[in-house]
């Protein structure tokens, strides 16, 4: 059986004006989208509908990029013995990444002071409201949590759209695919050709991230206003100001360490930061990193493992955010909190921030479901005080976790071996990869490849 050929090296892009670069149009989009959010919120709420129908279309295309890029990546890549160790390996670096993003949360909150001498009575808290956000809160049931990653049936998250119980029915499929050698090399090539088309399809819905953004920023500020920042500047202020020392001295120091440029890999990515920051959500961008990293040299199984693992243990910017507001509640209510206590309260943060994947705002919940969790420490009804600005933080949070996710996959790709140094040198020099350019090809079935782990099934001299 030969193998499917590779694409040459690409002619050097020519490079667009700016206006018809994709990041530079969200980044419009969304600055029309405050405007308009600041001047014309009547009008600015009917856009809102332009957001939700951008962030729908995307989420839609999920689950079928990620089966086929986790499978087509385990059919092809690696060995067997070798999935367990990544996952182990994954699953250690999100947690070290997550404990270090609740200490700087911590720190932040407890130098800054931003609840100081603010003396709020949670007994003046109209109660119906807190019980409408107190029933977002999911129960911390780590038993029914893995469960729910075992799906009803192997269609379910195909009709669901969840991430885990996608990657655990990719993982099944794919050790499948290996076993039975030659026999699935239809079903391979079959899938190799549906991801093409998906990858294809996903690139021209991304056209529309400008309108998406727009929408969804004049929502936002329509709706909770830039005046309601003023009261809590401070805390935004500090909030903000942890997340960038976690990116740019942690996740730096990270990168500067396994030998690539934090700021390069930024630059390269810089579109999905920009859909973030407009969506508010890292879902819609899945797709896109997918494809980014495995362009940066990172072996396909390597990545369709990672990622969408890290999407849900890897929310960095939720666990800055638990520590600091859990704080801020307990300094504005004047309720000293004992290292004791500060022990407990991380240790189950450690726990919620997991749950709190996906939809934009969830980590709002997280903090209620934490503070649920300890009803003798901190009152939940201090949470009413911090709706009105949730929205302007959860472009942190997601924004930072984005960033985390980026270079903890780059990271594990090297300590798998499973990442071309060359390529990553390259890729972060030439700075941008739009997601509808030429893909890598695979080989027809895993016998027939002869690949090392880096390779992704293409000789080192053949790929794009």
């Amino acid at each position: 059986m030969h193998q499917i050929a590779a694409a040459p090296f690409p002619a050097p892009r020519k490079k667009k004006p700016l206006y018809q670069e994709l990041y530079m149009q969200v980044l419009i989009g969304v600055l029309i989208g405050v405007l308009l959010g600041h001047f014309a919120p009547d009008l600015a709420v009917k856009a809102k509908p332009l957001g939700d129908a951008f962030i729908k279309i995307i989420k839609m295309m999920i689950v079928p990029v990620v089966f086929s890029t986790i499978v087509i990546g385990l059919a092809t890549v690696g060995a067997d013995k070798n999935i367990g160790m990544t996952l182990l390996k994954s699953l250690a670096l999100f947690y070290v990444l997550t404990i270090i993003a609740l200490m700087i949360g911590l720190i932040a909150v407890e130098g800054f002071r931003p609840g100081a001498g603010m003396h709020l009575d949670p007994k003046t808290i109209d109660p119906s409201q807190v019980a409408t956000f107190a029933g977002g809160a999911k129960k911390l049931d780590t038993i029914g949590v893995l469960l729910h990653i075992i799906p009803t049936s192997y269609f379910t998250p195909f009709g669901e759209g969840e991430v885990l119980p996608t990657l655990f029915i990719a993982l099944i499929t794919g050790l499948g695919l290996r076993k039975v050698g030659k026999m699935g090399a239809p079903f391979l090539a079959g899938l190799q050709s549906f991801s093409e088309v998906i990858f294809a399809a996903f690139g021209m819905l991304m056209k529309f991230a400008p309108i998406g953004a727009f929408g969804a920023i004049a929502f936002v500020v329509a709706t909770n206003g830039l005046r309601t920042i003023g009261g809590l500047g401070l805390l935004i202020l500090t909030f903000y100001a942890a997340c960038l020392f976690f990116v740019f001295v942690v996740l730096g120091a990270l990168a500067w360490f396994h030998g690539f440029s934090l700021w390069k890999l930024l630059r390269y990515i810089r579109d999905e930061l920009l859909v973030v920051l407009g969506t508010s959500s890292t879902e819609p961008v899945l797709p896109a990193m997918l494809y980014k990293l495995e362009k940066l040299g990172c072996a396909k199984g390597s990545v369709g493992l990672t990622l969408p693992l890290g999407y849900s243990f890897n929310l960095d910017g939720t666990a800055i955010y638990l520590t600091l507001s859990a704080v801020f509640l307990s300094q504005a209510m004047d309720i000293p909190l004992t290292q004791g206590q500060i022990l407990v309260m991380l240790m189950i943060m450690l726990l919620t921030s997991k749950g709190a994947a996906g939809v934009s705002g969830s980590g709002f919940a997280a903090l209620v479901a934490t503070l649920a969790a300890m009803p003798d420490m901190i009152p939940v009804a201090g949470v009413v005080m911090l709706a009105g600005i949730d929205r302007f933080m959860s472009l942190g949070r997601a924004m930072t976790s984005l960033c985390s996710n980026a270079v903890g996959c780059v990271v594990l790709a090297i300590w798998e071996n499973a990442c071309d140094r060359e390529t990553l040198a390259r890729e972060l020099d030439a700075g941008y990869a739009p997601v509808d350019s030429p893909r890598r090809t695979w080989p027809a079935s895993p016998a027939d490849s002869g690949q090392d782990s880096c390779s992704n099934g293409v000789p080192h001299s053949k790929r794009n």
